[in-house]
């Protein structure tokens, strides 16, 4: 099967290359860090002055390596002087130690260190110490809905969108097809492999009947506000008595396993965070829709809430949820230097009632950043109205940037 390069990332990668930095590329599990740090592989290895050296902790035959000990026995095997080695390492989490590997050799002038991770708490703790401000981390999304055109040979259409809108991006979709049932599948296993692998083995977590209930529930409740609280006391009415603590102790391996986004409430007016209820969505629309089971009619507003949130990540801009007196902006959402722009995601502006809750929370904030109303009401590219701006989600999302 043809390799379909995704040159955003590929492009960021080459940014940071020859500039003493470990490259960490993170993200979920099955979301193209492998496909990405392979096509680095293949790109480097065409010219001879290079040497490869590659490690796939999910493959068998690199089983032995288990300490960050083995680790620097195998890359001294395979080093090459004279040459730039480039030591890539999938899945890098899984060795025992690893930082200190890491660390040793990107001081070598002839090396490149290349690692990818399925847990964010690897960037925390001895890593970050260790090696201080000399990484780039790289977030590998699912594909966006213009990679999905292009990995599915579709052309960009209403068809096209709601299919996106069901099954996502993972890329491994291209291998199994858009058939309803063999998508699902795939997608259920791929969710039992990370809960399994990134969340229950490696935070050691007993009562695994709960874990599956509250990510169910986080699934069905995206973009609404949550607190431990009222998570506990759902749970509560379903049978389970469990604590505050332990709710947020899960929320936070499940974070950690990019299965899900935990995005903070902001106080546009007094400008600061807040430190309860806070909203989620998942890192794969459509693993979370395979989750919930049944069609996307009935939460259709839920899933492109999810999608313009994740493009906006896309994007590189730091989402926050907008807070007012009088309601809610969707997202606020920033970027080094201080740009900002605030985006409402709806279904259909059908009515003016619809029309008056998201354009009017809009109108109500009184500053000259950008706002905009991203939603699937037929006919509308992009309009602007009282310097708000009306785009069709098909049309924000073949968007690089706002």
């Amino acid at each position: 099967m043809k390799i379909l390069y995704r040159q955003n990332y590929l492009d960021q990668i080459e940014k940071y290359l020859g500039k003493d930095y470990i490259i960490v590329l993170v993200g979920q599990r099955r979301v193209g860090k492998s496909c990405t740090l392979n096509m680095i592989r293949n790109i480097k290895e065409k010219d001879a002055s290079n040497n490869i050296i590659y490690i796939d902790k999910e493959k068998e035959q690199f089983d032995s390596i288990k300490t960050y000990q083995d680790l620097n026995e195998y890359i001294k095997s395979k080093y090459v002087q004279g040459k730039m080695n480039y030591i890539l390492v999938d899945e890098i989490q899984d060795i025992d130690g690893f930082e200190r590997t890491v660390r040793s050799f990107a001081t070598e002038t002839d090396a490149e260190v290349i690692i990818t991770g399925s847990n964010a708490k690897m960037l925390s703790g001895d890593l970050s110490t260790l090696i201080g401000g000399r990484y780039k981390e790289i977030h590998i999304l699912p594909l966006s809905y213009q990679e999905f055109l292009q990995f599915h040979q579709l052309t960009d259409s209403d068809d096209s969108l709601a299919k996106y809108l069901q099954f996502g991006g993972l890329p491994g979709l291209v291998k199994i097809g858009l058939d309803e049932d063999d998508a699902r599948e795939y997608q259920k296993d791929i969710y039992n492999t990370v809960l399994l692998k990134d969340v229950i083995l490696r935070n050691n977590i007993r009562n695994v009947v709960f874990l599956e209930n509250l990510t169910r529930f986080l699934a069905d409740n995206i973009g609404k506000l949550i607190s431990a609280n009222s998570v506990a006391k759902y749970m509560k009415s379903q049978g389970q008595s469990i604590t505050s603590t332990t709710i947020i102790e899960y929320i936070k391996y499940l974070a950690e396993a990019y299965i899900v986004h935990k995005v903070n409430r902001y106080d546009i007016h007094g400008k600061k965070l807040f430190e309860s209820n806070d909203k989620f969505y998942f890192e794969d629309h459509g693993l979370r829709n395979a989750l919930v089971g049944g069609s996307r009619e009935g939460d259709i507003e839920k899933i492109i809430e999810n999608i313009v949130y994740s493009h906006l990540i896309r994007m590189g801009y730091e989402v926050t949820v907008g807070q007012l007196q009088a309601g809610e902006i969707d997202f606020v959402c920033s970027k080094k230097g201080g740009s900002r722009l605030y985006v409402q995601a709806s279904y259909i502006i059908a009515n003016e009632q619809t029309r008056k809750r998201e354009f009017g929370n809009l109108e109500s904030i009184k500053d000259n950043y950008p706002k905009f109303v991203i939603s699937m009401t037929p006919l509308v590219r992009r309009n602007d109205e009282n310097g708000i701006t009306h785009l069709s989600l098909r049309t924000f999302l073949l968007s690089e940037e706002l």
